[in-house]
């Protein structure tokens, strides 16, 4: 088992959504969560850095958010993980990987080198997704090039694995990834009727 940790921007979620407006983009926020949740939960314990007014599905722990950026949340979730006894590997997953499924994150958790970290980048080098041996390996290096900077952090493995590189940020991303989206998004998304994403 391993324990997975889920930071969620749920302010002004997905802005490079132009052309959907501010409801909308938050649905499919919320949608692409659920998708990853639907994931998580089938790998071990979830924690999720979110404010209370973000609907969690039974089983999953809600950690406050410090509002102080993506590496403050992640570190937040960590520390609530180690103070709960959570096992390791730690998988920290980005909440906008509405593709992925239960086997690509034991896939991420199986490829941790010991003593190391295995991790899942985006096409424009940040990071999607990682997975830590010891939760004392996180440093918060997220931005342009993140991938990088974590996989120096410890003995690293890169994942390629289609459904954690594949982030939604654009409705063109929406629409490239529409055979593969999980059914949450997909629901939402039919129900927006945005053309350009259909």
């Amino acid at each position: 088992m391993a324990t997975v940790v889920v930071p969620f921007r749920s302010s002004d979620p997905k802005r490079r959504l132009d052309g959907v407006g501010d409801v909308a983009r938050t649905e499919l926020a919320h949608a692409m969560l659920a998708d990853v949740l639907a994931a998580a939960t089938a790998v071990g314990a979830v924690l999720v850095v979110a404010p209370e007014d973000v609907r969690l599905p039974p089983g999953v722990t809600r950690v406050d958010d410090p509002h102080r950026g993506q590496g403050a949340a992640v570190a937040a979730a960590l520390d609530a993980a180690t103070a709960a006894g959570l096992p390791a590997p730690y998988l920290v997953v980005n909440a906008d990987l509405p593709c992925v499924d239960s086997r690509d994150l034991l896939a991420l958790a199986g490829s941790v080198p010991d003593g190391g970290l295995s991790l899942a980048a985006a096409r424009d080098g940040t990071t999607n997704a990682l997975a830590l041996s010891d939760d004392r390996l996180f440093q918060p290096v997220y931005g342009p090039g993140s991938a990088d900077r974590f996989a120096a952090l410890a003995p690293s493995r890169r994942l390629d694995a289609p459904n954690l590189i594949d982030d939604v940020d654009t409705l063109d991303d929406l629409a490239r990834l529409r055979d593969r989206l999980g059914e949450h998004t997909r629901r939402v998304l039919a129900s927006l009727d945005l053309p350009s994403a259909a």
